[in-house]
């Protein structure tokens, strides 16, 4: 498990709080350098018939568009900048893990965990801002019975509160597994030697699958911070 341990590459300490600059602070701003590269790069010679990165830039914008106009209609528009930046950071973040030596900053609970209360607390601030004190009815399901009402608050309000939980639990605990298992079987490949084929070929079979779930659990911690927007903006 050595390589999801966080290791201090500019220590700096103040006092009792440790704000060391950390290889998971690398990854980090390696990931948001290959974005800005992504994004960046490819627009300065835009062409009507756009090349390979040009091309991947103009299908990640249309991807993030396409979601969030689905998920949280026309008003989600305005907030468009913060659900591609979390999109792509999270991708790049999950993709750039599958590379040997390389750390996986989303295997960690406490950056999922951020970034899951930043969208909590976000979409709670937007719901407020929006409705006022008329946000709660969020809470009272319309046309429910007056008797069931103290029942239903709660359980709506216990929902409510685990969003962030369960936004964080889900990508770190597919980021953490994953990439166990990866190492374990890279480990059987070196000992075994001849006979390592078999484990090499689950590797190879489990690497495609990390992909697919890195781009996944992506996609998914993007859509639902959408929906979560959606309930915000129209109370559904």
């Amino acid at each position: 498990m050595e390589q999801f341990e966080l290791s201090p590459i500019v220590p700096i300490h103040i006092g009792d709080l440790n704000l060391s600059f950390t290889n998971s602070s690398l990854w980090m701003v390696i990931a948001v350098g290959i974005i800005s590269a992504l994004m960046m790069l490819p627009t300065r010679g835009r062409a009507l018939v756009p090349g390979r990165w040009q091309a991947a830039a103009e299908m990640l914008y249309e991807t993030v568009a396409n979601m969030l106009r689905d998920s949280a209609g026309k008003e989600g528009r305005q907030y468009f900048p913060f659900v591609f930046c979390l999109f792509s950071f999270l991708l790049i973040g999950n993709l750039q893990g599958l590379i040997p030596g390389s750390f996986t900053f989303t295997s960690h609970i406490v950056v999922t965990f951020s970034l899951a209360a930043v969208v909590f607390l976000g979409t709670t601030v937007i719901g407020f801002v929006r409705h006022g004190i008329g946000f709660l009815k969020f809470f009272a399901p319309e046309g429910a019975p007056t008797w069931s009402l103290p029942l239903l608050v709660l359980i709506e309000l216990i929902s409510y509160l685990s969003r962030p939980v369960s936004l964080a639990l889900r990508l770190f605990a597919n980021m953490l597994v994953g990439h166990a298992l990866l190492k374990t079987l890279a480990g059987f490949v070196f000992v075994l030697g001849l006979a390592g084929v078999i484990p090499l070929a689950g590797l190879v079979a489990i690497t495609a699958l990390e992909v697919l779930i890195a781009i996944l659990q992506a996609y998914v911690f993007a859509i639902l911070s959408c929906i979560y927007l959606n309930d915000a903006l129209h109370m559904h």
